[in-house]
């Protein structure tokens, strides 16, 4: 898929569009850490646009009790589970991270929950288009979270910006950053399959002149969608 800037018209995911039965316009929103996807979510939000955050969904199927957990603690054990039997987080984390394998087979349990819950939420949003924000929107292929979309959109930003915005953002340490970047596609890779890409390299208000257009033109899409599925 070709990369494009904010600025190009797009086109690679048009017949998508044109044969998808669904009536509501779904943009993948997504971006390395520190890119500034957040903030563009909570504009899009700013305008009425409904959200569906992957990391929130990621959150809410491994509570307390939930099946998802009952699954996690199945397959790797009573440990993965603090004595109030909620998810020790920071221990699976750990694990995970040194033990490839054991994330692939996380992964396994963790991404068709998400993929469900984010089906069941598009289907009840009632804005003109839908936003699905998802840091491994193109890198989670097992989760399907991309299929769901007609339009990807990815924040950019340089090595230098991410890390310090990330470093300002959460505290962690430079070393943590980048090893988060590692796992994540290169700037190059992840721009080439977007139909559009924001360089945001500058404050706020930089970016909300770069996604006021953008908001125009899905609002044109959704709209163009919605009179092809009746």
């Amino acid at each position: 898929m070709p990369k494009h800037t904010a600025s190009n018209a797009p086109y690679s995911h048009q017949p998508q569009i044109m044969q998808t039965k669904s009536k509501t316009l779904v943009v993948g929103l997504t971006g390395g850490i520190g890119s500034g996807k957040s903030a563009a979510s909570a504009w899009f939000a700013q305008q009425g646009i409904d959200i569906i955050d992957a990391d929130v969904i990621a959150h809410e199927i491994v509570v307390k009790g939930s099946s998802t957990l009952r699954k996690i603690q199945k397959k790797f054990g009573d440990w993965v589970l603090n004595d109030d039997g909620s998810m020790n987080r920071a221990a699976v984390r750990t694990y995970v991270f040194t033990h490839p394998e054991a994330l692939i087979e996380l992964e396994a349990i963790t991404h068709p929950a998400i993929r469900e819950t984010a089906k069941a939420q598009l289907a009840t949003s009632t804005s003109p288009y839908a936003v699905l924000s998802a840091p491994l929107l193109i890198e989670g292929a097992e989760a399907g979270l991309a299929n769901l979309c007609q339009r990807i959109l990815v924040m950019d930003a340089t090595e230098e910006t991410q890390l310090a915005r990330a470093s300002r953002r959460d505290e962690q340490s430079v070393q943590k950053i980048k090893a988060i970047m590692t796992n994540q596609l290169s700037r190059e890779e992840r721009n080439r399959h977007a139909d559009h890409v924001i360089l945001n390299e500058s404050d706020l208000a930089s970016l909300y002149v770069k996604l006021e257009p953008l908001h125009q033109e899905y609002l044109t899409l959704a709209q163009q969608l919605k009179y092809a599925a009746d």
